[in-house]
């Protein structure tokens, strides 16, 4: 614990000094943070779950409260309103004594609704930061000074640079989801349906559904070509011949993102393109430096998954550069490389080329690529490649000119296994790259 609040004021310094900076840049004297609001059913007295607001959470580990409050001005110790009602309908959190809490003014907010007169009478130049800007209205905070997008720039782009707190919990976010990983195996071996892996990676875990960072993808067989596939059957096929999960965790607000696929039938087709994807994966991973733009390493992956379409004579009489080219090899592989990791699953700041929040979009025909910025030490992405059997891609190609290339009965013999993703999420350092899961040797 005595690391962890070590390693939680430095990081404190570091958000400090950036408030400072962006105050100072735009002339505000302070920035007020809303961890957010429950949202109301429609037509309904149930709400949603309740998701914090990340620029709340990347200040303080507080992810499941609503209603409070943080005053930071980059100078004196940031203020903290923390919700803690009288209630007898509901758990309600008590004060916070933590690790963190001696770095921050902690108070106790009894009643949503009496933050306004706990504020400063003047917020002319008090920036509001937070999803319901109603709420800062009724406070009185200047429509301009709304999440102003000169502050959220700055500090978007900052957030690409993750601190020793923050490399910290998402090594401990790993070390969770690496334990479900193990566990969804078992149960994809022990004959599960995808609605009991699921449950059997939230036991392990210990998340319920509403904690993990993004909704689990658990598919088997063809369900694995859907990229974002959570519908969960609670039955299991007649025949068993491939599983894809894509699960995570969260600590202290931070996220993991990992993907594992398998083949029913060691000695089959579908097997051999998951172990050698997995080779292809990693070896692009140890090619990867600082200073490079990670649009690089996508195109670089697209000539890896060509190479793995000639070797399997899934392709043949075309070059593997031809393959890239012709926009073949994004029809095997539909999405980007990856995407930035923290706070969020899709962390913010993919795009931005400085702190102004100069934007550089994905090329042309790699449209769905999350990031385009060039690495440096501190930043954490996914490396997710794929291949995918998905007959809404490959039916042009079908009859297109590059048709004759494609060996057709095999891509109709694979398709009923759906598709492979191998993902891991590293950190860029000075001279190294260090792949969080494979540490923990998660294969």
């Amino acid at each position: 614990m005595e690391k962890l609040a070590s390693l939680f004021h430095q990081h404190l310094a570091t958000m400090q000094q950036h408030a400072q900076n962006v105050l100072t840049q735009h002339q505000l004297d302070a920035v007020l943070i809303h961890s957010g609001e429950p949202l109301t059913r429609f037509l309904d007295d149930q709400e949603y779950p309740f998701k914090v607001n990340p620029q709340f959470k990347a200040w303080v580990p507080v992810t499941h409260v609503p209603h409070c409050w943080l005053w930071v001005d980059g100078v004196n110790k940031p203020r903290l309103w923390f919700y803690s009602p009288v209630d007898y309908w509901h758990n309600v959190a008590p004060l916070p004594e933590s690790f963190w809490t001696k770095d921050i003014d902690v108070n106790v907010l009894c009643n949503a609704n009496e933050i306004g007169a706990l504020l400063p009478a003047a917020l002319d130049r008090v920036a509001y930061l937070g999803y319901v800007p109603e709420r800062a209205l009724s406070l009185g905070i200047a429509p301009q000074h709304i999440n102003p997008k000169p502050v959220l720039d700055y500090l978007h782009y900052h957030r690409a640079y993750k601190t020793d707190y923050e490399l910290f919990c998402m090594r401990e976010a790993q070390k969770t989801a690496v334990v479900g990983h193990r566990a969804e195996h078992e149960a994809f071996l022990s004959g599960m349906s995808e609605f009991d892996i699921n449950q059997a990676y939230l036991t392990a875990t210990g998340h319920r559904d509403t904690d993990v960072p993004y909704d689990n993808i658990v598919a088997l067989n063809e369900h694995s070509a859907v990229l974002h596939y959570t519908q969960l059957e609670q039955r299991v096929p007649s025949e068993v011949r491939s599983f894809l999960i894509d699960a995570g965790a969260e600590y202290h607000g931070y996220a993991a993102d990992l993907t594992r696929t398998y083949a029913a039938q060691s000695d089959h087709l579908f097997a051999q393109l998951i172990k050698d994807l997995n080779q292809e994966q990693q070896a692009l991973i140890e090619s990867m430096r600082v200073g490079v733009r990670y649009t690089d390493y996508h195109i670089q992956m697209h000539q890896r998954v060509a190479k793995l379409l000639h070797r399997h004579h899934l392709v043949q009489g075309m070059s593997e550069e031809a393959m890239v080219q012709s926009g073949l090899t994004g029809v095997f592989l539909p999405h980007g490389l990856g995407h930035p990791l923290g706070l969020q699953v899709h962390d913010v700041g993919g795009f931005m080329q400085d702190e102004r929040g100069t934007h550089l979009a994905a090329p042309e025909a790699h449209p769905y690529l999350r990031c385009t910025r060039v690495m440096r030490p501190r930043m954490v992405l996914t490396i997710e490649p794929g291949i995918y059997f998905i007959e809404s891609l490959l039916a042009p190609w079908r009859s297109g000119q590059y048709s004759q290339h494609i060996d057709w009965k095999k891509i109709d013999m694979l398709k009923p296994f759906g598709g492979i993703r191998i993902e891991d999420n590293i950190v860029f350092h000075e001279k190294r790259v260090e792949n969080m899961a494979r540490d923990l040797n998660l294969a």
